[in-house]
Order: C-alpha cells, then sequence, then structure tokens
C-alpha cells in the first residue's frame, strides 16, 4: 500500500492545494518500510492532475488537513480513499492512521465550500 501526504515543512499542509511537495509512503506489515517525495503541480488540486498521477503510482490513501470538495471528488473518483484534517509530523501522521486513530473529519475546506474559485 501507498499514502500520499500533502506536506511543506515535513508537516502535514493545511490546504492541499499549497503543498511544496507530497510524501509517499510505502507500506508493508502495517509499517513505513519506504519513502519518496513528488513535487506538487501547484494551485488548485481539483484542476490538476495530481489525482492521476497519485493513481498511477500506486497511491491509495491521502492522508489530508484542509481540501475543497472538487479535489477529494477528484481523487476519490482515481480510486483515492481521502482522510482530512490531519495535522503534524507527517511520518507520525502516517504511523497513527496505520493504528487506527486517525479518521476522515468530514469537513471541506470552507473556502471552497462556499463557491470560492482557486486562484493560487
Amino acid at each position: 500500500m501507498k499514502i500520499a501526504v500533502p506536506t511543506r515543512d515535513s508537516v502535514v499542509d493545511n490546504h492541499f492545494g499549497h503543498c511544496a511537495c507530497y510524501t509517499i509512503y510505502e507500506i508493508a506489515d502495517n509499517k513505513i518500510v519506504a519513502q519518496s517525495t513528488l513535487p506538487s503541480p501547484g494551485g488548485c488540486g481539483c484542476k490538476s492532475n495530481i489525482a492521476s498521477v497519485l493513481h498511477d503510482m500506486g497511491v491509495s490513501v491521502m492522508l489530508a488537513g484542509d481540501m475543497g470538495d472538487g479535489a477529494l471528488n477528484k481523487l476519490n473518483a482515481s480510486g483515492i480513499k481521502v482522510v482530512r484534517g490531519c495535522s503534524g509530523d507527517t511520518a507520525d501522521v502516517v504511523r497513527s492512521y496505520l493504528a487506527g486513530f486517525i479518521l476522515d473529519s468530514g469537513i471541506s475546506c470552507s473556502a471552497h465550500a462556499d463557491g470560492h474559485v482557486c486562484n493560487h
């Protein structure tokens, strides 16, 4: 299994579309066995091809901070389960998820929920 985390300075970036990169964790036997990074295409996640790129890399889970519904829907349509509301050191978040301590917040980014158009 592979898990992606939107990252800035080794922590979960609070906004999916603004992250510096994605940290990709490879999981085996419920443990992190490898880690790599993928540069962010920048801009809105709902308007980039990041969902298909992550899917093609074998990512099946995204542990994220805030995310708008457009990006959420694109990731889900690509077969990537999204868990929102994550924060802190990326490796710690992945380990907490694997231990069953992190569940999706169910809350979309408020800047997008009100019809905000991305112009980052």
